[in-house]
């Protein structure tokens, strides 16, 4: 059996999960990374899209949407700005999540001018938006984009 460690979830609304696990599969803004017990100090920023884990009870995937997970040797803490059982999404949800970010884009795109940093940074959050989408089978509405 592999070695576990502490894993916990919170986004502002609550507190998700709190339980022991063998691996968590974390989309990380530089890269996706697999965090395990004994692993090194670290600490990243999440990008959206489905935090896998897995652990003596089986696996579960929850869909973030940002925030920052901080890991050490025994414990692995995800902090979501949003965070939402992958089971429990809707085409709804998804809908709303791209839409947004469109509208962060289209309000980048007003406010700076000449600016690319912060319109790319809005244009990748879209991208990974309708990305994290089609990821978990539900593909956003794309007519108005």
């Amino acid at each position: 059996m592999a070695e576990t460690v502490q894993f916990d979830l919170v986004s502002p609304e609550r507190s998700l999960a709190s339980f022991a696990v063998e691996q968590v599969q974390i989309p990380g803004a530089d890269g996706d990374m697999t965090a395990m017990a004994g692993h090194a100090p670290t600490i990243t920023t999440l990008r959206p899209g489905v935090l896998h884990v897995s652990g003596p009870e089986g696996e579960v995937e929850y869909v973030v949407t940002g925030g920052f997970a901080e890991i050490s040797a025994d414990s692995i803490s995800v902090l979501a700005e949003r965070a939402i059982p992958r089971a429990d999404v809707t085409q709804e949800d998804i809908d709303g999540m791209v839409q947004a970010a469109a509208d962060a884009l289209n309000k980048a795109k007003e406010v700076f001018h000449n600016e690319p940093g912060p319109v790319d940074d809005a244009a990748k959050l879209l991208a990974d938006m309708v990305a994290m989408g089609t990821h978990i089978g539900l593909n956003p509405n794309q007519a108005n984009l």
